[in-house]
Order: C-alpha cells, then sequence, then structure tokens
C-alpha cells in the first residue's frame, strides 16, 4: 500500500492507494507545532493502516523550483532543494518538508517520493517564464512557475484514458486556488500563476494579479509582513465580497456579493484570453476543481464569455454538473474532469519506483 501525503502548517490530509485504487484516507487538523509526527500516527489508525503494511510514502510538494521538474524519491539532496524552494513558497514548503519528516519520524525505512506543483509547467518556453529583469535578479530564481501541476498532470491522464485529450486545451482549475493553464498535445505552454500561486485569477483569499507598484504601496503602509497577508489572506473575493467561498457569496445577495462573482468570471474570462493566443487558438475547455466541478452559474458565465471562440455550452448538461457539456454545434469540446491528484501522485511515484527496480 502507497501512502499519499498532503501536508499543510496545522493539517494533514492522508488517502491510502493499492496500485490505482484508494483504499482509505483521513485528514488531521488543528495540529500544533511540532506534533505532525503524531498526527501522522493518529491519520493512519483512523485509515485502518498499520505503517508496516506501507509499501512507499510519496508527498505534495508545492514549490520545486527550477531544478526539480518530476517526482522523484527522496535524498538528502532532495530535502536541499525543497528547503532551498522555501524563500519561493514560505507558505507550502515549509509544511510539505514536515510532513516528510513526520513519515521518517514513523517509519524511518520506508521509502519517500516526492511530486511537485510546479513540475508539470516545466516545459513552458523560456519567453512565457522569464521576467524581464536584470540578470542578477532573475538568477535569485524571480521567474514565473506555475502551480496547480498535479491536478493538471492528472486530467491530461484521465482524458488520454478517455481518448478525449483536445490538442490545445483551455483547462481551468477552480477552487480556493485558481489558475488557468494553455496545454497543447499534453504539455504545458503557459499557466496565469507565476513566481507564487498569488498571480493570475481572482481567488478565494488572494488577489490575483496585481501592479507591482501597488504591492510596494502596500508595504510601505503595512510593512512586508502584513502586506503579504492582506495580498495572500485577507483579499480576493473575501476581500471584495465577504466570503472566500463561492457557495456563501451565492447565497449573501449582497451588492458586493454580486460583484465579487462578477469579478471572478470577468478576470478568469481576460486571463482564459491570454492562454488561448499561447496556443494560437482552442480545441477544448476543461474544468475541474471544486468550483470547476460543482458551480454550474460560474462555469456559464466564463463560457459565455468565452463566446467569441465559437464555445457553445449544453446549458441543461452544465446545470446537471455532467462530464461533457458542449453542444453538437461548439467548436471546441466543453469537459468537466474531477481533481484526482492522490491518484496522479500515486501513479507517478509508483511509476518513479518501478523505474528503480528495473
Amino acid at each position: 500500500m502507497w501512502l499519499i501525503v498532503n501536508a499543510g502548517s496545522s493539517s494533514l490530509k492522508l488517502k491510502v492507494f493499492e496500485g490505482e485504487r484508494e483504499v482509505a484516507k483521513a485528514v488531521i487538523a488543528e495540529i500544533g507545532p511540532d506534533g505532525h509526527a503524531a498526527a501522522m500516527a493518529e491519520g493512519l489508525a483512523r485509515a485502518g493502516v498499520s505503517p508496516d503494511r506501507l509499501k512507499a510514502a510519496a508527498h505534495r510538494v508545492v514549490h520545486g523550483g527550477a531544478e526539480l521538474t518530476a517526482t522523484c524519491r527522496v535524498t538528502p539532496e532532495v530535502l536541499r532543494q525543497i528547503e532551498a524552494c522555501v524563500p519561493l513558497a514560505p507558505l507550502h514548503n515549509p509544511a510539505n518538508l514536515t510532513g516528510i519528516q513526520a513519515v521518517a519520524e514513523l517509519a524511518p525505512r520506508l521509502p519517500q517520493y516526492a511530486a511537485f506543483d510546479t513540475a508539470f509547467h516545466a516545459t513552458n518556453p523560456r519567453v512565457a517564464v522569464t521576467y524581464a529583469l536584470p540578470q542578477a535578479e532573475r538568477d535569485r530564481g524571480l521567474r514565473r512557475y506555475g502551480f496547480h501541476g498535479i491536478s493538471y498532470a492528472a486530467l491530461v491522464r484521465i482524458l488520454q484514458e478517455r481518448g478525449q485529450l483536445p490538442q490545445r486545451l483551455l483547462a481551468c482549475h477552480l477552487g480556493n486556488g485558481c489558475s488557468i493553464a494553455a496545454i497543447v498535445n499534453g504539455r504545458s505552454v503557459a499557466n496565469t500563476m507565476g513566481y507564487s500561486p498569488l498571480d493570475g485569477l481572482t481567488m478565494g483569499t488572494r488577489s490575483g494579479a496585481i501592479d507591482g507598484n501597488a504591492v510596494l504601496r502596500l508595504a510601505e503602509l503595512h510593512g512586508v509582513e502584513r502586506a503579504g497577508r492582506i495580498l495572500n489572506r485577507e483579499s480576493g473575493l473575501l476581500g471584495l465580497g465577504g466570503h472566500s467561498d463561492l457557495r456563501a457569496l451565492h447565497a449573501a445577495g449582497t451588492a458586493e456579493a454580486r460583484f465579487a462573482l462578477e469579478h471572478f468570471a470577468y478576470w478568469a474570462v481576460r486571463h482564459a484570453g491570454s492562454m488561448v493566443a499561447a496556443m494560437g487558438g482552442l480545441d477544448g475547455v476543461v474544468f475541474t476543481g471544486g468550483i470547476g466541478e460543482n458551480d454550474p452559474w460560474m462555469r456559464k458565465e466564463i463560457l459565455s464569455g468565452l463566446g467569441y471562440l465559437g464555445v457553445s455550452p449544453d446549458l441543461a448538461a452544465n446545470e446537471r454538473n455532467e462530464s461533457v457539456l458542449h453542444t453538437a454545434t461548439s467548436r471546441a469540446v466543453i469537459l468537466l474532469v474531477p481533481a484526482d491528484e492522490e491518484r496522479q501522485i500515486a501513479l507517478e511515484a509508483q511509476a518513479v519506483m518501478a523505474g528503480e527496480g528495473a
């Protein structure tokens, strides 16, 4: 059995797989400092899995930087590289490292693997990832990386298995964090997120794209740490409409809530246009993530904004959250694919282990 770990600063999400089949899961929340090892043991107990029954563990790691561009076995050198990426993802990579350490404390001899949310976008061309900064600043790692890569890799796999993968695919991962990727022949060529997961679309609590001088002004007014909290934790839908969850905004019925919903849709369409330009056209649109899978109104608004591209949704199928959402006359297919990140991590890590054996 394989343990798949998604570690946050105060939470652990665990899933257990036998091959491709999920057999158990557990979530542990409100973990105190230095409590992840005990939480890991508790999570496995809740899942009914003894550590000695595990074959290996694999972890979601948000930022792999420019060097960690594929799922790999965790070694001291890989740990060093993940630690080196902490300044690039200070909210995520430390927690991911904590998860790896928690498994090591619980089962010291268990092989561990890491899958990176940035890895899928390593195929982006240099012109797409380079900021127009002096070379010395670029040498510090200041460039676009792109995120949600594990989710995008999973939906490409699923669409390939179904024989439904369009050549030029606009992939929309919409949840509390949101991004859109331009995927050509199964490979990422552009992504709306950049140096960090803050860039791009309006999100639950993140501002999305914002002028650098506005960021500097916030830092001048509030200090760097407070400015970072405003941009990452207090902005987005929460800052506009008072709620970070689309369901709460729909229910609120206030002018602010309606504006937040309109803002989300407008900027999704704006950024989608950029991704279509990066691909040179459009053959398909796919939705995934909590909002992408479950909010027919938001999908309808976004697809309406893409009507100029010949996108024609079947509104009845959209209301029912069906897997195929386009009409017979649509010039691009419209699909819905449930997020499958943990299974993707398991499959990629299993392939790496199999390659080691070979």
